[in-house]
């Protein structure tokens, strides 16, 4: 008798809405994929190990999962970047995408190894009620009935959600989690970038913010009742003090905590891992110790009347051709830049176009942990 062929297990990252609505009943992105991995002949049917587990609407800009594969006629383990390949040419849903792949050890686990989560949340103010939202941004944004949001509020409310919490107050009925405590190693309040998906003339109208929350793990609907509230504060229907005993209540039937702010202005921004001892130092995703931030540095010279949304495809296709240039240091395989710097234009005047012919100045583009080597 032949040995059994081997069974390779490897940890891919993809991006879509968490789940669609198909004919009779909502399909989630796993299931798409699992219907694309049939595709591979393995000995046994391929499940895919989520990292993370998102509502209906959610959005993930990157979220992972482990899986085995084990191919028939001991032919040896498919190469990542076939298999990545592979799952995306039977993919029957467009919104959805395998970005990169990885050989992983077999005890590996998706969701228990992660070291880090981040979560966004993207509102917008300045819109009556979310039909007069551009129809691109219905599905990606929380529509506030205000016109301004008191954001220095917000973050002083924020502070008192950092740290290690028993965080009981914010989790939805239904959770399989069997300890409320997590730490918040990170949560902020900012100032979002005009979309490039609004009319110049709207967006002098429009809002947009961003609320970010890092963690290793968070409760099921942690984030949406953190936001709610938060949101609560910055419309003055709460003071900052008021976030504290939510907190300290550890009830989440009371009645401001239990509100969950609407799933589609959610997005799973990135699941990082740490050491987990993996061989390869140089082209292991799973390597770094801890956090390193890479930055790409690009100048852009503006011309009159150049839209913004056309700066960030310039820096999409920048990205894109540095991917295929550089397959052994692969950047992080998600897509949302976080510039530094802006033109100025645009940083006071809220402007979609940049009208005075000017260099668009530094955009560093960074890049969070999960890269090879050694930042710069």
């Amino acid at each position: 008798m032949g040995l059994a062929p081997a069974v390779a297990r490897y940890l891919v990252y993809f991006h879509g809405v968490a789940a669609v609505r198909g004919v009779q009943r909502a399909v989630g992105v796993q299931n798409y994929l699992e219907e694309a991995a049939k595709r591979l002949n393995s000995v046994e049917p391929v499940k895919f190990t989520l990292s993370s587990r998102t509502d209906a609407g959610v959005h993930a800009l990157s979220n992972a999962a482990h899986l085995d594969v084990q191919r028939r006629q001991n032919k040896p383990p498919f190469p990542p970047e076939i298999l990545v390949k592979a799952l995306n040419t039977h993919l029957r849903h467009p919104g959805i995408r395998v970005l990169q792949a990885f050989r992983v050890p077999s005890d590996f686990h998706a969701r228990y190894a992660a070291t880090s989560r981040t979560y966004m949340y993207r509102l917008v103010t300045g819109c009556a009620c979310h039909h007069h939202l551009p129809v691109f941004e219905r599905n990606l944004c929380w529509a506030l009935p205000a016109d301004r949001l008191d954001v220095a509020a917000m973050q002083d409310a924020a502070q008192h959600l950092l740290g290690t919490h028993d965080f009981r107050s914010f989790q939805s009925a239904g959770s399989p989690a069997p300890c409320s405590i997590r730490t918040l190693r990170h949560i902020s309040v900012s100032p979002g970038l005009a979309s490039p998906f609004v009319l110049s003339q709207e967006s002098r109208k429009l809002q947009f913010w961003t609320l970010e929350f890092e963690s290793q793990s968070f409760l099921y609907r942690q984030v949406r009742r953190m936001t709610a509230v938060l949101v609560a504060v910055g419309l003055g229907a709460l003071k900052p003090a008021h976030v504290k005993e939510i907190l300290d209540s550890r009830d989440p039937l009371g009645k401001h905590q239990a509100r969950v702010a609407p799933a589609q202005g959610l997005f799973l921004k990135s699941v990082i891992y740490g050491d987990l001892g993996h061989p390869s130092k140089r082209s292991s995703l799973l390597h770094p110790t801890g956090p390193t931030v890479w930055k790409l540095t690009v100048t852009l010279d503006v011309q009159p009347g150049l839209c913004w949304s056309s700066c960030w495809t310039s820096l999409y296709s920048l990205h894109s051709a540095l991917e295929l240039q550089c397959p052994s240091q692969p950047l992080l395989p998600f897509g949302p830049y976080y510039p530094v710097s802006a033109p100025q234009e645009l940083a006071q005047d809220k402007k979609d176009r940049c009208d005075t012919p000017a260099a668009f100045g530094a955009a560093a583009l960074e890049y969070p942990a999960s890269l090879s080597g050694t930042g710069s």
